[in-house]
Order: C-alpha cells, then sequence, then structure tokens
C-alpha cells in the first residue's frame, strides 16, 4: 500500500531560516554580544519551560493568555516562557548567593506567545536580553540606554531614537488627579496608543470608571512634545505635589543627562510621556527605540527598570533594570532598509577547484588562508572557471582564488574582485595578506 507522503509546512507563527537570513541573524546576535561584554555583562541561559506559576500574573492579562501552557508526562503544570526578564527574576532569587551583586547578565534566546502573526512579528521569536540586578543607582540606568546606542551604532543605523519616560511620571500625575488606584489599567491603555488612536484609548480609559475629564488630561500628558528641556520643565507643574512624579522627573533628566554626558547626540534621545510599555512590572525608566526610516515596524528594543519582580520569588530585594532587543523584527527592518547586507554563505573566499590530481595543493593552500582568520570553502568538485565563479556570484563570496597549471608552476594565484570583477596576481604566499587588504581588514 502506497503512503502518501507527509506535507512538508511549518506552523502559522514559526519560521525556518535559510542560510542568508541565518548568517544575518548570527550577525546581529554576534554584535550584540561583543557590545555587551564591552559593558561587562555576562552570559547565562535558562529552560525553555518553567512551572506555571513562575510566569503566570507576571507580564499581563493578555501575555498569561498568550502562554503556550501544557500538562507535562510528569503532570507538571508547565508553560514556555514569553520572555527572558521573568525566568532571570527567578533564576536570581534561586543564585544570588552564588553570584553576589550588583550582577550584569546578557541572554539571547527563543521565547513563545501565542499571538496573532504581524509584520516582524512571530509566535517564535529570539529575544536578546541585558539587565543590570541588585542596584537602585540611576547610572545602570543610563547605561542601559548607552548600550542601546552603542547596540544600533554597530549594527550600521544612523537614524534611530531612544525614547524614554518614567513609570513613576505617569503613577505620580495619576495622583495628582486621584486616580491613581487605576494605574495599571492607564498604563496598559496608554500603551495602546499608536496603535488604535487617542479616541479609543479614551473609551478604554472611560470603561475602566475613569472620568472623561480625567481622560482628557491623562491623554494631554501624553500627546507632551518638544524638546527635552521642554518637556521636563511642563512636567514638574503636572505632577504637582506628588513625591513620586517630582521623583520620576528628576531621574529622566538623570538619565538624558547622563546619556548626552557619555556622548549621545541629543536628537538620538527623546523624551516621550506616551511611553508606557505594557507589562506590569515596570517600576521606572523605560525605554522604547525606533527607527527613524521605518517607525512604524515599531520599537526594535524596549525595556526599563523593574524593582518588584523579584519580590515574587525572594524575600531578599533584588532591583533590575534592562532592555530587551527585538532579534526579528529588527532583522525585518534591516532586510527594507538594507542594512548589513545580504550572503548566502559565511565564506569570504571561494577557492576555485581545476585539476583533480592537484586537490591536496588546494586544500593546503586553504588551510594556509584559514590561519590566516579567513573563512574559505574549496568548490568540492574539478568544474569549468565559469561554473564556479557563478556558483560563486550566487552565493556572495567575495573573492575567488584562481590556480591552475600556470599558477602553480610559477607559484603564484591569481585573486578576483568579484564585486568589480578586477584581478590580481601575487605569489602564494602572499594571497592571504592580498585577500585580507581586499577584505578591508
Amino acid at each position: 500500500m502506497d503512503q502518501r507522503p507527509i506535507q512538508p509546512r511549518t506552523l502559522k507563527g514559526f519560521r525556518d531560516f535559510l542560510p542568508g537570513p541565518m548568517l544575518r541573524r548570527e550577525h546581529l546576535i554576534e554584535t550584540a554580544k561583543r557590545v555587551f561584554r564591552s559593558y561587562g555583562y555576562s552570559p547565562i541561559e535558562t529552560p525553555a519551560l518553567e512551572y506555571s506559576e513562575i510566569l503566570l500574573g507576571k507580564g499581563s492579562d493578555e501575555t498569561d493568555k498568550q502562554l503556550y501552557r501544557f500538562d507535562d508526562a510528569g503532570g507538571r503544570d508547565v508553560a514556555m516562557r514569553f520572555d527572558l526578564t521573568v525566568p532571570l527574576a527567578r533564576f536570581m532569587a534561586q543564585h544570588t548567593g552564588t553570584l553576589g551583586v550588583p550582577f550584569k547578565r546578557y541572554q539571547v534566546g527563543p521565547v513563545w506567545r501565542g499571538e496573532n502573526t504581524q509584520r516582524g512579528r512571530y509566535r517564535e521569536f529570539l529575544q536578546s536580553d541585558f539587565d543590570t540586578i541588585g542596584t537602585e543607582s540611576i547610572l545602570a540606568d543610563i547605561e542601559t540606554g548607552l548600550v542601546i546606542h552603542d547596540l544600533f551604532a554597530a549594527l550600521g543605523f544612523t537614524g534611530f531614537t531612544i525614547r524614554v519616560n518614567n513609570r513613576k511620571v505617569l503613577t505620580g500625575f495619576l495622583e495628582h488627579l486621584d486616580v491613581a488606584d487605576q494605574a495599571i489599567a492607564v498604563l496598559r491603555a496608554l500603551d495602546k496608543l499608536p496603535k488604535i488612536g487617542r479616541d479609543q484609548v479614551s473609551g478604554e480609559l472611560e470603561s475602566e470608571g475613569i472620568g472623561r475629564p480625567e481622560a482628557n488630561e491623562i491623554l494631554q500628558l501624553a500627546s507632551l512634545r518638544g524638546d527635552n528641556d521642554e518637556i521636563l520643565a511642563t512636567l514638574g507643574p503636572l505632577v504637582g505635589s506628588s513625591e513620586r512624579g517630582a521623583e520620576g522627573v528628576s531621574e529622566l533628566r538623570e538619565v538624558v543627562d547622563g546619556m548626552m554626558a557619555a556622548g549621545v547626540a541629543g536628537e538620538r534621545v527623546a523624551i516621550d510621556v506616551s511611553i508606557a510599555r505594557g507589562l506590569d512590572y515596570y517600576t521606572g525608566t523605560v525605554f522604547e527605540t525606533f527607527l527613524d526610516d521605518l517607525p512604524d515596524i515599531g520599537s526594535c528594543c524596549s525595556g526599563g527598570r523593574y524593582d518588584d519582580l523579584a519580590s515574587l520569588y525572594t524575600k531578599q530585594r533584588l532591583p533590575g533594570v534592562g532592555a530587551s532587543l527585538g532579534v526579528d523584527r529588527l532583522l525585518a527592518a534591516m532586510d527594507e532598509l538594507g542594512v548589513g547586507g545580504k550572503r548566502d554563505t559565511a565564506a569570504a573566499v571561494l577557492i576555485v577547484y581545476f585539476d583533480a590530481s592537484r586537490r591536496d595543493d588546494y586544500l593546503a593552500l586553504a588551510k594556509e588562508l584559514r590561519s590566516e582568520s579567513l573563512d574559505v570553502e574549496v568548490y568540492p568538485e574539478p568544474r569549468k572557471l565559469g561554473a564556479q565563479l557563478k556558483y560563486a556570484d550566487r552565493r556572495g563570496h567575495r573573492l575567488a582564488l584562481i590556480a591552475g597549471d600556470r599558477e602553480w608552476a610559477a607559484g603564484t594565484v591569481q585573486i578576483k574582485d568579484l564585486a568589480s570583477g578586477e584581478s590580481v596576481e601575487v605569489p602564494a604566499s602572499k594571497a592571504g595578506a592580498t585577500c585580507l587588504e581586499l577584505l578591508g581588514r
């Protein structure tokens, strides 16, 4: 009996990665790790699966609904992590005695949310997080903004804006309006402002029991515009006598001033009072990062301060601040903007293979080039030059090394720049140095 072949397909919201996109993904991750390490962050890893009680109620009602949750083979109620921050809080509660504080970590790994898919948004996606745990110092908040800035600059973006706000400003303003008991509902509604607009947010606020006059004042606060100094001058009177609000305004000023003192251009950091961040655990500074040439794709790096999250797992106070890079969303943006280039091979150099009797010579040449920190591929079988160069062009090799009978006899190789079409013939002993020079290394 014939069996019909299984249809090859992927689940909605899940993807395969071909070599080209995967190379760009790895380049992004390697760049991020390099920036994290330059600030003293160390790598950790946590499991994909956690007990459900670890994850439930830590983000929002929406993230609870999006959890991939099930009973495992042992009858345990488990769920797949929806971000890397909540597992970090559990991790720190378990390991603080060993690690000590302050502790700076980074982690790169997949997370899962059963949400509706859209451009740059999937059900399985990669996050790249960095956090500082165990200090309330505003320096850690400033440094978070600096890491975001250096990361986007290292990836080749010239136009991006880090928008910054402080939850204490919003909370203090709500205290001033005497609706502080509705803070979570207000923050969640404001987080939807770019997606659903002012009128729908106003309706959502009123549905939560907030009067129309108060809802209008909240939206007026969120619509504040101007340069950073103008907004800070306006915020002081708006929070009134609220000590928490005044503290938030002061922290906002320190973050902006600190980032600029460290060399961030003024136009790259902007106070935006509408930034609320939808997750419930944020308590102070919040960040969202937008690409100036592609703002509609949304924030590509977000985060903030969360001083109480770990209190769910330990009596020890473990304040934290950090951010998460939306790797897949940023990759979608890089593709649209043409940042980072496109290649389907990790090897910049292809060695053309002419003569089967010279196989070992080609392999020795490749080994010599690799010893000089070059990534090299040897074509696997002897074929005509045109076919091998066509392969190199399609795969994205930068250079082709050509050595036939004449070159072997003369002790030389030809190096062809596949972008310009120009070739240079050099002694075989100088092949590596010439390749490095042509590659700009």
